[in-house]
Order: structure tokens, then sequence, then C-alpha cells
């Protein structure tokens, strides 16, 4: 076995991806509720109540859960990415804990995605999370010798197809997702995750996986919309690309999380006019975007919630901004990046035992709903000083003010919202916009200001 913490980092980061509309593919999930709060390795009973206290009054539209299938053990997060079984028997919760989970959130208006463990089994052999026995290669009653790819040696080569989606991704014994036995025994787990109420997939690994073998086993399934979205980290000049998977759902677009530190660190907010295809990404309808998530927040490559108020700034210019389907990473505390979740994934209450729960602060959590309120508006009265004080409208319905200045940002700001008092959820106060579109307002260095429609009182 490889050192188990590339295992598991590698093995999320590896795909892609989200279930879109078959035909066609939907890109971000169907309705205006679009945005996901992925509740990394909480259990499922603290999930179900955060989806009743938290995630459903704030008008997120999804919540995301860790792999449910059973595991190998160990206290490391990335354990839940070595499945070796299809049993609902993780240390998150058995089969009743997730359909009572699935039950509440549903009550609470939130959807719920899985992420799914598709590309591989285990590197190892031993006794599962829920009792099963394996070794690598023979998981009885599912997998034999026979079900895995002939390349058993790791992969090496990027510029080389076979290699990356034949040979094993940090010693992961790699499924041979193009045999018939193979995507029925996939389909089955996911349709049975479908069974329960389900209502979307996260596709861990997708890149490691041939597109049409995931075409294949989407068809097999008995809701052939459920949301979809692949995880897949772009390679420049790769022969693999993230637009073979957009035909089957949205795709994890990397490079927007990854940009976005380099501007919020290192450069002017005010090269943000444009973000998205105008920076070469997927198209928006096929992508979905995120700030960090659980493996990029680890490895370094994107901001994280040690990084101060860049990392709050990005999250609200994500929601602020039309382009493609927003994940909200929560998390919990870490300094050693193997490390599990407190308590097992029981979460007491939000900023205790380490968990941060970046969905639930007040900055990130009120612009769910501008979000949900200016859904299908353009981009409309952009405004930058030529540095890190950006501006702008989601035409009638909504105005933002991001200043990364280390000064105040003191002066009148030009909108589109109709004459009236309007609720600035960043600071918890009012401003009136005049018969003209302006109004005034003071906005602190390193903070933002959010009004929209509706929202008149604070």
């Amino acid at each position: 076995m490889t050192p188990r913490r590339a295992l598991a980092s590698a093995a999320a980061l590896a795909a892609g991806a989200s279930l879109a509309l078959t035909t066609p593919a939907a890109a971000s999930p169907p309705g205006t509720k679009d945005v996901t709060a992925v509740l990394f390795e909480w259990n499922f009973a603290s999930v179900a109540k955060e989806c009743a206290n938290t995630l459903g009054p704030a008008g997120y539209g999804y919540v995301q859960v860790s792999p449910p299938a059973e595991h190998i053990q160990g206290p490391q997060w990335w354990t839940s990415y070595q499945p070796v079984s299809y049993k609902i028997a993780g240390r998150l919760g058995d089969r009743a804990a997730f359909q009572n989970m699935v039950n509440t959130c549903h009550a609470a208006g939130v959807k719920v995605v899985v992420d799914t463990v598709i590309n591989h089994m285990s590197a190892g052999s031993g006794t599962g999370t829920g009792g099963s026995s394996y070794t690598k290669y023979n998981y009885p009653g599912l997998y034999s010798n026979n079900d895995f790819n002939d390349c058993r040696a790791d992969i090496t080569n990027y510029q080389d197809r076979g290699n990356v989606q034949n040979c094993e991704l940090v010693g992961l014994a790699d499924l041979r997702t193009g045999s018939e036995y193979v995507r029925q025994a996939i389909a089955g787990y996911m349709n049975d995750l479908l069974s329960l109420g389900a209502d979307g997939f996260r596709i861990d690994a997708a890149k490691h996986i041939p597109a049409a073998d995931l075409a294949n086993i989407k068809s097999r399934l008995t809701n052939r919309s459920a949301y979809w979205k692949q995880e897949f980290i772009h390679g420049a000049g790769e022969p693999i690309q993230p637009t073979e998977y957009t035909g089957t759902g949205d795709v994890q677009e990397f490079r927007y999380a990854y940009d976005l530190k380099r501007v919020f660190n290192n450069e002017k907010l005010a090269y943000l006019n444009n973000y998205g295809e105008g920076w070469g990404y997927l198209g928006s309808s096929a992508a979905a975007v995120f700030v960090d998530n659980h493996d990029t927040e680890r490895n370094g490559a994107t901001l994280n919630y040690k990084s101060g108020a860049n990392y709050t700034l990005a999250n609200v210019f994500m929601l602020a901004w039309p382009y493609g389907a927003p994940d909200i990473n929560s998390g919990y505390e870490w300094s050693n990046a193997d490390a599990g979740p407190p308590n097992g994934g029981k979460v007491d209450a939000c900023w205790q035992d380490g968990w941060k729960c970046q969905h639930a602060w007040p900055e990130i959590k009120s612009m769910v709903a501008f979000r949900n309120a200016t859904h299908g508006q353009p981009v409309t009265d952009w405004w930058d000083n030529g540095n890190n004080l950006i501006t702008f409208g989601r035409g009638s319905k909504g105005y933002v003010v991001v200043n990364h200045e280390n000064t105040t940002a003191d002066r009148s700001y030009h909108t589109s919202l109709p004459a009236g008092t309007y609720c600035d959820v960043q600071g918890n106060r009012t401003v009136t916009v005049d018969g003209n579109g302006w109004f005034q307002a003071s906005v602190a260095p390193n903070t933002a200001l959010a009004l929209y429609a509706g929202k008149s009182s604070c």
C-alpha cells in the first residue's frame, strides 16, 4: 500500500462531476436554487439536523454528503474513498440513518447529492466498516479478480489516456468499467441510492473512467435526470479533457478555484470582470464551481478556511457571480491533512469541536438567498477602481460591492435597482437607493456589501 495520504487525496482529486439531465445534460442543478453545501464527513444524523435548521431556511438547494458505502477501517478521512462493498455501512451511518437524512432534508426543501466512488475499490486487505472481509481484487459477493483492469501498476503518465484510465490511482484497485458486469454492479449501487431518495451524484475520479463508460452506467439509472457532477482536474495539453464529459452532466471546474486563489492573493479583483468562459473555462451551464474542496484545501492548490478575508470574499464573489453551480465546502479544522472528522462525524454544534461550518458563516450564508433572488439576471453596472475594489449588479435584482483594498470605500454607487430601501446582508444595515439608482455607503477594508430585491429590512 502506497502512503495512505496519497491514496486518499488522489482518489478524490482524480475525477469529476455532477449529474445533469441526460438529454440534454443540464448545466447546474435544475431549478433556481443551485447552491450545494458540501458537508464533508458529517454523519447522516448531523446532516439531517443541519438541513432542517440551517440549509433549508438559508435557501440551499442541495446538500452533498460524503461517500456512504462500506469502506476500509481507519480514522483518516480518506478511508471513505476506499470502498470494500456497496452496502451503506460507512462511519457516517447505516441505511436507516441515510434514509432518515434524505427524508429530513427533503422536508426542508433540500435535495441530496451523494459523493460516489465508482472508479476503484480499496488498496489493501482487511475487514470493512460494515464487517465485510476483502482482499485487493476480491470483494466477496461483489467483485473478483477479472472485474479489475489488467494494469496493476500506478498511473505514471498523464499524457497517455490508457495509463490514466486503466492503471491504478495510487494503488487503488481499478475497476474494469468497460465490462457489462461491472457496469451493472455500479448502476445497481447508484439505483439503490436513488431508491432511498438521492437526487444526484458527485462522481469521484471521473477523469479516470472513460466518458463512454460513465454514459453507459448513467443510461442504466432508474432516474436518468438525477443531477450528476463529475470530478475532473484539468491538465493543459493532456489527451483527456473535461469537455468529453459534459454530455453526461456537469464537470467540476478546478481552474476556477485555482485562479481565484491567485487573483485574491496576488493580483487584482478588477481582472474578474469576465470571469468564466472569458477565461477559457467550460460553459457556465456545464460547470460546477467552488472556492475549495476537501482535497484542495489540504494540498494548497486553493484558498481555504485558513486564508482569512480572502477566503470569505472569494466565496461571496462566487455566490454573487453568475457562472456555474457553486459548492460551499464545509469541513473541519486540521493541522494533520490526514485527520478524520471530529467525533467520528458527529456535529453537536457549529464552531465547536473543530467544525468550521463555512456554509453557516453569515457572510456566506446570506449570499445564498442573494443568488436565488438574482437567478437568471445578467451582470450589469460593473465598475472597478483598476485594482481591488469591484462593484456589479445583477440586473434589477441585486448589487454587490467587494472591497479588497486596505482602505474604506466611502462613495456613491450606481445600480439598476428600483428606488427603495434595501438591507445590506453583508453589513446588517439598510441603505437607500434613489430614483436614479444611486446610493451612498462606506464599505470597510476586506468586506463586502450586498443588496437584493425583496430584502428591505435587516
